[in-house]
């Protein structure tokens, strides 16, 4: 089964067709395909292609399967002795994708 390494969003993925995950919001409509240019690894088997620092000609598909909210996160800061404390909740924005295709 072929596998690829992307980054996207400041991050790394390990990836193969049909997985799907999450990556940091992309600007991209649902059902839509996205390219991946930046594909870091690409491997097959026993061969391996490891890019320097990208794989030449290596694309990867992805289609958009929803854009949602990650669960709730929280940052509290305090500062001890002082009666100081600060609760602030976030959720980040996500992208679903699902690998299409692994070309290169």
């Amino acid at each position: 089964m072929a596998y690829a390494v992307i980054k996207t969003g400041g991050k790394q993925y390990r990836i193969q067709q049909g997985e799907q995950f999450d990556v940091e919001k992309l600007d991209a409509e649902v059902d839509s395909e996205i390219q991946f240019t930046d594909v870091l690894i690409l491997g097959e088997g026993e061969s391996v292609k490891i890019g320097a620092p990208t794989v030449a000609g290596a694309l990867v598909t992805a289609k958009v399967v929803s854009q949602f909210r990650g669960p709730k996160g929280i940052a509290f800061k305090f500062k001890r002795r002082k009666g100081f404390h600060k609760t602030k909740g976030f959720r980040r924005h996500l992208t679903k994708l699902e690998i299409v295709s692994i070309a290169g």
